[in-house]
Formats: C-alpha cells, sequence, structure tokens
C-alpha cells in the first residue's frame, strides 16, 4: 500500500535540496507502484520519469518531471524551480543524450536535444500554459531555461 504524497513547497528545490530528495524517492515510488498514477497535489499531472545516465558516476538516475507533448515527443523544462544553475539530469543527458522515459506502464529510449530559437519559444510557452510555475521560475533566474525535447527512438 502506498502513501499519499505531501504537498510540496515550490521553493524546496532552492531551499531544500534534501527534503526535494526525499520527496522525488516517494513520488518515484508511487509512480512505479501505481502505474503513473500519483495522488496529492498531483493528482491527473502529467508526470513522466526520466533515466539519465550519471554524467560523473556512471549510474541510472531517476526524475520525475512534468511534461507536455508535442508531435509525439516529450517535451520539460529543465528549470530546477528557478535556481542559477541546471540540473543534474540536464547535465547528464548532455554527456548521454540516449535515455529512458517511464510513462504509466510504459517505459521507451528517448534522445533528449535541447530546442533552440522559434521551437524554444513556441514549446516554452505550451509548458507554461501547463505549468504555470515554469514562467515564476524563468523570472527568478538570469539563464534562460533550457526546453528539453525527448523524442522517441525506434
Amino acid at each position: 500500500m502506498t502513501t499519499s504524497l505531501p504537498d510540496i513547497d515550490p521553493s524546496l528545490p532552492r531551499t531544500d535540496p534534501a527534503a526535494m530528495n526525499r520527496f522525488n524517492q516517494l513520488l518515484i515510488a508511487e509512480f512505479r507502484a501505481r502505474r503513473g498514477q500519483l495522488s496529492g497535489q498531483l493528482t491527473g499531472a502529467p508526470i513522466l520519469l526520466l533515466n539519465t545516465v550519471g554524467a560523473k558516476t556512471g549510474k541510472t538516475r531517476t526524475t520525475p518531471l512534468g511534461y507536455i507533448r508535442d508531435q509525439g515527443r516529450y517535451v520539460v523544462a529543465a528549470s530546477k524551480a528557478g535556481a542559477a544553475t541546471n540540473p543534474d539530469w540536464y547535465h547528464n543527458l548532455a554527456a548521454t543524450p540516449t535515455a529512458t522515459v517511464e510513462t504509466g506502464a510504459d517505459t521507451i529510449t528517448v534522445r533528449g536535444t535541447v530546442a533552440q530559437g522559434e521551437e524554444r519559444s513556441r514549446l516554452f510557452n505550451q509548458l507554461a500554459a501547463q505549468w504555470p510555475m515554469q514562467l515564476d521560475y524563468q523570472q527568478q533566474t538570469t539563464r534562460q531555461i533550457p526546453v528539453v525535447v525527448l523524442e522517441r527512438l525506434p
């Protein structure tokens, strides 16, 4: 039996990385136990698990991310809740662009690329429509938040 996820303060990734990591571990466990169906404030939200290879460790790292779909691709933002640096998963994907994505009961292999120019703007706006906090995150940092496209490999 899985317990419901606690509500999360959006500032946690910046203020308490250890608490955010504990929350993510609970989220990953619930996601896998319930085949992608989450509880609490994430009920019904489009969440995927991105499995990357650690750039420094070579170990598999799993990160839950909100996403949108665009032309059959998964699109995520490397926002790190508006932190000054990109998230670890982004660096891992830059080092090894092939990863896996879990969506419910399905696991697929993907290649990650960073959207540029007009495509980046269009996709960021679509992400912000689904996940409004992305606009706040962009205002909280001087870096341009990367928009990453995860395209299924054959």
